[in-house]
């Protein structure tokens, strides 16, 4: 989902050079994984041996891996995750992660779905492809701007099935675009799943008051990119839909005034979420931007008329106006969530359905409230609700609580096995618990003026480790234990193997992270303490 945000009063920001933030180092004395720098080149080194690791792992015939992502430990441990393909076919849900050792041996793998055959009897369709797309076009429900399709092999939860990817672009009602992907059985014509790469959210927009962000240029031209965040930066749409916007320029070097009505001040505030956030990233997990590549993003502002939401597309973040085009859905915790859906596709690429719908949702939330506290903004203090600036419910109340979901009226506290079968902003309510109970623990606490009283769901009472734990193991789990179908029972599994390679079997910091999902009704699987 993508994001929200409120609006303060002051935003003036002078700039010129980089915003030096706090690094609020994790907490523990495990060395933090590094995720490498030079990661394009560790993933070209290791597609050299992708055939050989195929052969090791027993895959069937026709199926060969392709490497997406590599995480190097301080040890010489590489978790190298891979997609694949299939005689050909791209297998959607057939990814992998491969744990190798520092002398090179493999030490274990992590199926999506348990896959370990991803091969079907023929791929041979008996649906054509033009029936495959009229039933991706009308899962879509809006009137579709493209549609294509191509045969593919899609990992269903009990085995995989032939079937046509269909891509649906669009723009919905409310002016969300939409890139759909429906999975379509190719022989029965059954919708498998869909998918949609656009992930929404909602809000208002909110200031951090003045505020130093990354530009570049000389006296008299000055521009909105930041070349110490691999050249992030921030244009404006100016009511389109469509399009890279016109980037923004000053010639002082001072920019917006605060006010919704100067357009540099939505800029402003989008400008600097993105290099808080990738600031959190770097210093704290070692993540070299989004994609891990020292490459930065875009931001777009004033997209559309009236647009109260914020989305990330696959490549940038994008930020409407909100009611009346006053405010604009620009804040910290807002680029948090939508840059972390970045990483989220980038490592576990969690599908945005099932159990990886809610895992996927609560990720970018989880983030995005630790690049709140790690901003220690004093307009915007860090806390544990999602959306508090925003007045969404005009009431003043957050959009979303992380100490108990359920008081949105809709998320959920506790997991179950129907939690899955609910929209992701609501399946996400269980993990956002796990967080702040496995950060907080049990009981009532205020912290930074908010008060909290959260209960476990299994009636038990413990003490948290600290959200510096709490998102270090999680950013673990995503980028070395997780795939795009992955569960809350995954998640736990996770977790908790997490925890113990950064702070030991037995250790207080796995106690708690274990303790935290009992506490969120996941039962226990193959992994403990």
């Amino acid at each position: 989902m993508k994001k929200l945000t409120s609006v303060g009063a002051i935003a003036v920001v002078a700039a010129a050079g980089l915003a030096i933030v706090p690094a609020g180092a994790a907490v523990g004395s495990a060395p933090l994984p590094a995720s490498g720098f030079d990661q394009p080149a560790a993933v070209q080194s290791e597609q050299v041996l992708s055939a050989k690791t195929a052969a090791a792992l027993g895959l069937g015939s026709g199926e060969v891996l392709k490497v997406k992502d590599v995480v190097k430990d301080a040890d010489g441990t590489e978790y190298v995750r891979y997609d694949r393909t299939f005689n050909g076919l791209k297998v959607a849900g057939g990814d992998l992660i491969v744990k190798r050792t520092g002398d090179g041996a493999i030490s274990g793998v992590t199926y999506n779905r348990g896959a370990a055959k991803v091969g079907v009897a023929s791929t041979k369709p008996t649906l054509s492809q033009s029936a495959a797309l009229a039933k991706g076009a009308k899962s879509a429900g809006f009137k579709a701007t493209g549609n294509k399709g191509t045969l593919v092999i899609y990992v269903t939860p009990s085995k995989p099935v032939l079937a046509y990817e269909v891509v649906t672009t669009g723009v919905k009602a409310d002016q969300t675009p939409s890139v759909l992907h429906s999975f379509i059985d190719a022989n029965s014509g059954a919708v498998l799943a869909t998918d949609d790469e656009i992930k929404t959210g909602t809000g208002n927009s909110m200031y951090a008051g003045t505020v130093t962000i990354g530009t570049t240029g000389s006296s008299g031209n000055y521009s909105m990119k930041d070349p110490s965040r691999g050249n992030n930066y921030t244009t404006d749409l100016n009511g389109k839909t469509s399009g890279t916007g016109t980037t923004f320029t000053d010639a002082d070097n001072v920019w917006g005034n605060g006010a919704a009505s100067n357009r540099q001040t939505a800029g402003v505030d989008a400008h600097y979420g993105a290099q808080l956030t990738w600031d959190y990233y770097k210093n704290v997990h070692g993540r070299n931007g989004i994609f891990n590549n020292g490459q930065g993003a875009r931001s777009r502002v004033h997209y559309g008329s009236s647009y109260v939401n914020a989305f990330w597309d696959g490549t940038q973040m994008t930020y409407g106006d909100g009611s009346g085009n006053t405010h604009p859905l620009t804040a910290i915790d807002v680029a948090g969530h939508e840059m972390s859906h970045g990483v989220t596709e980038a490592t576990a690429n969690l599908n945005y359905s099932g159990d990886a719908g809610g895992l996927n949702e609560a990720t970018s939330d989880i983030f995005g409230t630790m690049v709140e506290f790690y901003a220690n903004n004093a307009a915007d203090k860090g806390d544990y609700l999602i959306g508090e600036k925003i007045n969404i419910n005009g009431n003043g109340t957050p959009l979303r609580y992380m100490d108990k979901p359920s008081k949105d009226g809709a998320s959920k506290d506790c997991w179950s096995t129907s939690t899955g079968g609910l929209d992701p902003h609501y399946s996400s309510g269980p993990l956002n618990h796990w967080f702040y109970l496995a950060s907080e623990g049990t009981g009532s606490k205020t912290i930074n003026g908010v008060t909290y009283n959260s209960t476990a769901c299994n009636g038990t009472t413990f003490a948290g480790v600290g959200r510096d734990v709490a998102a270090k193991v999680w950013y673990r789990t995503l980028s070395t234990k997780l795939s795009s179908g992955s569960t809350y029972k995954d998640a736990r599994n996770g977790a908790i193997t997490s925890a113990k390679e950064l702070y030991g079997a037995g250790s207080a910091q796995c106690k708690g992270i274990q303790a935290a999902f009992s506490g969120i009704s996941v039962p226990a699987g193959s992994a403990a303490c």
